[in-house]
């Protein structure tokens, strides 16, 4: 039997050919472009896409007819993502055209008054809570808002620290931490033998804070001891921070100094400490003095 011609509605042409299927013999076509068209490859993938499906079972077609409109329902949901993120940033832009001049003097320089040490957590934005806006505030964010000492070598906490303070030459350190801290209950439920995952061998930066904690709260239940915690790590970074000389330094004369926050998300209160560099013995137990404390709820 002769092979059907070509669809009235096709851009190709079908050149009969003969393939033995168990034993027998059955028409089959190849498939050509015109030499006067030119078919996007996606348009050749989609037709073979559609031949494949013709020849399967109903059933076989509906799966793959199904599979199709979950991945254009998934693709829709991520364009609908961006569409936010793009009207939000256009939104951001006519703010910009507002205030161009500003945006442009930031464009040459940056000089902020802040240094902000926040937890990467995406509930507890530091620009969101304290309103900071572009400028004011040198940002760096990490797991549990930790701050390693001097001692501990490179990493982007210090190289941040350095920037800040030796060029940017910050006035302010605020180390901000929170309520519900995934990062500090890591602390706090961590083996001392277990093995070094990525966040073990992060988390690890406030185990003084973590043996303070066990110390001053031993008969509290888990959730009060990681509340805890959550502050002593503050204050424990705090103490850190002190460990780079040109920071001491500058705290020391007065020119920098040192602050503490806790945001509390369940109850939107935010807790506010100045480190008192004159009251404070690290040599004894690296316990903190603080002054200006303020609780603004």
């Amino acid at each position: 039997m002769a092979a059907p011609p070509p669809s009235s509605s096709s851009n190709c042409c079908v050149e009969p050919a003969t393939s033995p299927i168990f034993g027998g013999a059955r028409k089959t076509g190849k498939i050509f472009e015109q030499p006067h068209l030119r078919i996007l490859p996606a348009l050749r993938r989609s037709q073979g896409f559609a031949l494949k499906a013709s020849m399967g079972s109903p059933g076989f077609t509906q799966q793959l007819n199904k599979s199709k409109l979950e991945t254009l329902s998934k693709a829709e949901d991520r364009c609908d993502i961006f569409d936010i993120l793009k009207n939000r940033f256009l939104s951001f832009k006519s703010k910009y055209i507002e205030n161009v001049e500003q945006f442009e003097n930031l464009a040459k320089a940056q000089a902020p008054k802040f240094m902000v040490i926040a937890c990467a957590d995406s509930r507890v934005c530091p620009s969101n809570i304290l309103g900071f806006q572009p400028g004011e505030a040198f940002v760096i964010r990490n797991v549990a808002n930790l701050v390693p000492t001097f001692e501990s070598g490179p990493s982007e906490v210090n190289a941040a620290l350095e920037f800040a303070v030796n060029t940017l030459q910050v006035e302010n350190i605020l180390v901000i931490g929170h309520s519900c801290c995934g990062g500090i209950r890591a602390l706090m439920s961590m083996e001392d033998d277990a093995n070094g995952s990525f966040i073990h061998n992060w988390v690890i930066v406030g185990k003084n804070a973590r043996k303070k904690t066990e110390a001053a709260a031993s008969t509290l239940s888990f959730d009060d001891k990681c509340r805890h915690c959550e502050k002593e790590s503050i204050n424990h970074s705090l103490v850190n921070l002190l460990t780079y000389p040109w920071i001491e330094e500058k705290v020391a004369n007065g020119k920098l100094y040192v602050h503490g926050g806790y945001y509390d998300f369940i109850k939107c209160s935010f807790e506010k400490w100045t480190l008192d560099y004159q009251g404070t013995k690290l040599e004894e137990d690296g316990r903190i003095a603080a002054k200006h404390k303020v609780l603004w709820c």
